[in-house]
């Protein structure tokens, strides 16, 4: 039985160092852009076997290098942003399951994140789109004034926001430190507890809405769509969610214009194909699947707006362009906008089991496409990659040294990412939405047992749980179809250890 080990923290901190003493100057670093989609399956886009047309997504595939093995942290948005930002897993820390919109921050001032890396590098730094980690200090943030604990406290130059999601209150962009578009003689409440004010909601008023609920978000209609949580006031700042993918798309690129002539990353956290789907009328009916497949064509054509800016800035050889997903896709999430009854053979987890909430692989294996001009190769890696690796690998290519008490879960796994190796990942945790953890290394899947039930009946999504250790051979079984934990004892016992040990890890 080979033994699985864990490879010390310490190592991939020496070897970030060392690469910084070797000279890596920041003047010769890529631009980086992280394009990160909301709830885009392994399935969802042509270039992963989709029937549907995402020509901008396939153009960047064509151009740099397709994954077929990389995997977010965690099944659900929150904790997979989390992980993904700090370079921890979500699992090591209370508080980070799916937050409501008032959550106060669960990333504190001052902690090391990519934003706080890349800055130190000499890039400039902005968050444009989908937050969802919370804002303020404990109770939450003030929305009527300056908002403290925030992105603009752990790294980033430049933030515009969507405080949580597009189906929690409040419905406001805040850019920078306040509210965007606020009247001060109008002031925001906001509770998740009780409601406020008068504004009329789903459940009481449903006459009103031009997209019922399905399950829940039922609370404060905005712009015709009862939400998860109530609020008043705000009325000169609320979003229209056709015109969403619009306003940050925009701001995006403005960004990217604004400093072309020195070093930027930029994080670009699209809220397509979250719900509620609303795209813009541009996109209404052209996917033939209903507002999910549209909101895919909208997602591709924000993609497309990023590829063009960077394409006539004259950008393309010296900026990386990375596009993911925060975890797998779901169908029916909560609203009656018939993406069951259109979806037809479409599958929006490809050959995958399971989807976003759940511990198999189509809840943490996504869509991962790197493209960087003359540098990356075009082609297909099978390499098993884990997003939690992004902090590290990044410190590695811009020669930055990654503090001891730092992104403790990332390894340095640039050559991975540019290409310059198929080797696979020692092992990665995947992290379904109740807190079950699985391990992947080599070709085994292990899912630890635990109480639950084996689908959320409410989006139809089988979640994993299971009273008995789960054991799956993936190179034979990419469906996860057949448990053979029985039949391989020393596998479930060295799986089983394996897993144990991360998790006392840090």
């Amino acid at each position: 039985m080979k033994k699985y080990s864990i490879i010390p923290r310490t190592i991939g901190v020496l070897s970030t160092a060392a690469l910084a003493l070797s000279g890596c100057k920041t003047t010769d670093s890529p631009n980086i852009i992280l394009i990160y989609a909301d709830d885009i399956g392994y399935g969802d886009l042509s270039c992963y076997g989709s029937n549907l047309s995402t020509p901008n997504t396939d153009r960047l595939a064509a151009g740099g290098l397709r994954f077929t093995n990389a995997h977010c942290t965690s099944a659900t948005s929150t904790p997979s942003r989390y992980s993904l930002l700090t370079g921890e897993y979500a699992f090591r820390k209370k508080g980070t399951g799916v937050l409501p919109g008032d959550a106060s921050a669960i990333i504190a001032p001052g902690r090391f994140t990519v934003a706080s890396l890349m800055r130190n590098a000499g890039y400039t730094t902005a968050v444009i789109g989908k937050w969802h980690l919370g804002l303020g200090p404990a109770g939450g943030p003030d929305w009527n004034s300056d908002i403290t604990h925030q992105p603009l406290d752990i790294g980033f130059d430049y933030s515009y926001i969507i405080p949580a999601t597009g189906d929690r209150v409040p419905c406001v962009y805040v850019e920078n430190r306040r509210v965007s578009g606020l009247d001060p003689s109008d002031p925001i409440q906001v509770s998740f507890r009780e409601k406020v004010g008068d504004w009329p909601t789903g459940r009481e008023n449903p006459e009103l809405l031009k997209m019922h609920p399905s399950h829940g978000h039922d609370m404060t209609i905005v712009n015709g769509v009862s939400r998860i949580g109530y609020m008043t006031g705000g009325r000169s700042a609320l979003w229209v969610d056709e015109d969403m993918a619009d306003v940050i798309t925009d701001k995006a690129v403005k960004f990217i214009e604004n400093n072309r002539d020195k070093p930027f990353f930029l994080y670009f956290a699209t809220h397509d194909i979250h719900v509620p789907r609303m795209p813009n009328q541009r996109f209404e009916g052209k996917s033939g699947m209903g507002p999910r497949g549209d909101a895919i064509l909208e997602f591709d054509w924000s993609v497309g707006e990023i590829l063009n800016t960077v394409e006539k800035l004259g950008l393309a050889r010296k900026t990386i362009i990375i596009l993911s997903s925060d975890n797998g896709p779901v169908v029916d999430d909560g609203y009656k906008d018939r993406a069951v009854e259109l979806l037809g053979d479409h599958k929006p987890a490809g050959k995958l089991r399971g989807g976003k909430y759940s511990a198999f692989e189509g809840g943490t294996r996504i869509p991962l496409i790197v493209s960087w001009e003359r540098k990356i190769k075009q082609g297909v890696s099978d390499a098993l990659f884990s997003q939690i690796d992004f902090l590290a690998s990044l410190a590695a290519l811009t020669g930055q040294v990654i503090p001891a008490e730092g992104a403790p879960d990332s390894q340095n796994n640039i050559d991975i990412l540019l290409g310059k190796s198929k080797k696979d990942r020692e092992w990665l945790v995947e992290h379904a939405s109740n807190g079950r953890l699985g391990v992947r290394k080599d070709e085994w899947k292990y899912i630890e047992p635990g109480p639950g039930p084996k689908v959320n009946v409410n989006v139809n999504i089988e979640l994993g749980n299971d009273t008995l250790p789960q054991l799956y051979n993936l190179k034979t079984d990419p469906g996860e179809t057949t448990n053979i934990a029985e039949q391989n004892p020393e596998i479930l016992t060295g799986m089983k250890e394996l897993l144990q040990s991360i998790r006392k890890q840090n």
